[in-house]
């Protein structure tokens, strides 16, 4: 490559047929032989150099320098807090190693996102860990729990913003709408698809309508984003009832079976659901957790005897993503369940039942087959999201005195604890 191309500069690259223009990234030390560009679309591609033509450069990096404007806590706005766990919206591109640098102080978030300073003063930042979604389990949702309650019993903080990656993150809203008890402010989790260097970010819409959300009156577990592709409002969402449905759109969240607790737009909040009030309970955890149990899926000739895997590593529960209304293959078929189900539910592993089809309610009552399923002694979660329905059976066998009980164990999964269950379905 010619000398006077660097790092960070805007360069034109022309092969014999094609034509690249991006952000010159540096060279991994294995791949010398490789120029590695991040194009205007986010991704980043590699071009072997003797395939090139010609390299022009079009604009030179510059020097970043310290924002001018200083940050500065004004009295007359409400005070937030926020917890950042890792993700898109807490980082951003740094052209040097083609990979991201983490915002982790209030001055940082200040540099890339003032509009969120314009509602709010962020008083304090709690920084537990910083993760992929992916890499966390159900010790980081613990993590962030204890970091909440604290902030959650601050009389000087209005409400808290957590920022997180987006691929697990129904996982999370879920766990902590069971691990928070007496919820007396707003707890909104936020996020973005794509990060604040690219104009298609919505990082910045998300946070202004989550510093909004925070100073609201809704007093619970929610996750605040795009509502649709659009940047003009966000829902809020209600922590056990959402999905990530979409891989990269900005609207990739949906309120499955459910109503948002309102939309939020820059500059109000419209109420549309009912939901907790802000109050002055005190705030509470209740981490117990059961870390053997799982999801499995059911398919077609999908073979009954992995439940005796799951017996054998001795887990405790079984979350059973089912057909339509509830089914599984019974003991008409070849590879029928109902002996299995019977077999291991008697040696004490819980297995509850959700549906693959996500939207509506399982009924077992219906069909022959799923009557048959039923008295076995599966336990139907009606409308309950499969992912959902997985961090509440952890949290239920992790109570001692519930697990004693069969019973008490049903009782509690069909209990409408934090919104998990609604008995007038929503589209």
């Amino acid at each position: 490559m010619k000398s006077g191309f660097g790092v960070g500069d805007r360069i034109k690259v022309n092969l014999s047929k094609e034509e690249y223009e991006g952000i010159l990234l540096e060279s991994p030390v294995l791949e010398k032989g490789i120029i590695l560009l991040k194009l205007d679309s986010g991704y980043n591609i590699g071009l072997r150099k003797k395939d090139i033509l010609e390299i022009k450069i079009v604009e030179k990096a510059v020097q970043e320098e310290s924002p001018t404007a200083k940050l500065v806590q004004q009295k007359e706005k409400p005070n937030i807090a926020m917890i950042i766990t890792g993700g898109t919206i807490a980082a951003r591109l740094n052209p040097k190693k083609g990979g991201v640098d983490w915002l982790t102080s209030p001055s940082d978030l200040f540099k890339f996102y003032p509009e969120l300073f314009e509602k709010v003063n962020v008083v304090k930042v709690e920084i537990p860990f910083m993760k992929a979604s992916e890499d966390m389990d159900s010790k980081d949702w613990k993590k962030i729990a204890r970091a909440a309650v604290k902030l959650l019993n601050d009389s000087n903080i209005k409400g808290i913003i957590i920022t997180h990656g987006t691929d697990f993150l129904h996982y999370t809203s879920a766990a902590l709408s069971f691990f928070l008890k007496n919820v007396n402010k707003p707890v909104v989790l936020t996020y973005s698809q794509r990060s604040v260097d690219r104009a298609s970010s919505d990082a910045n819409l998300n946070l202004q309508c989550s510093a909004l959300a925070a100073i609201s009156d809704i007093a619970e577990v929610m996750l605040v984003g795009h509502s649709s592709t659009n940047d003009d409002f966000c829902y809020a969402m209600p922590g056990t009832k959402v999905r990530k449905m979409h891989t990269s759109k900005r609207d990739a969240f949906k309120i499955i079976n459910a109503k948002p607790f309102a939309k939020i737009f820059p500059d109000r909040i419209e109420r549309v659901s009912e939901h907790k009030f802000r109050n002055k309970n005190k705030v509470v955890t209740d981490l117990k957790f059961e870390e053997k149990v799982a999801l499995i899926k059911f398919y077609p000739g999908k073979e009954p005897d992995i439940l005796d895997y799951y017996l054998k590593k001795k887990y405790k529960g079984i979350i059973l993503e089912m057909s339509g209304l509830g089914h599984v293959a019974t003991k008409r078929a070849r590879k029928g369940w109902t002996k299995k189900l019977k077999e291991v539910q008697k040696k004490g592993l819980v297995v509850c039942a959700v549906s693959q089809t996500i939207y509506g309610r399982l009924n077992p009552l219906v069909y022959s087959n799923g009557r048959e399923l039923l008295e076995t002694g599966i336990i139907y979660l009606e409308d309950m999201l499969a992912e959902t329905a997985f961090v509440k059976l952890g949290w239920v066998l992790g109570h001692a005195d519930w697990v004693k009980d069969k019973e008490k164990i049903k009782e509690k999964m069909l209990e409408n604890i934090s919104g998990e269950l609604n008995d007038r379905l929503e589209e």
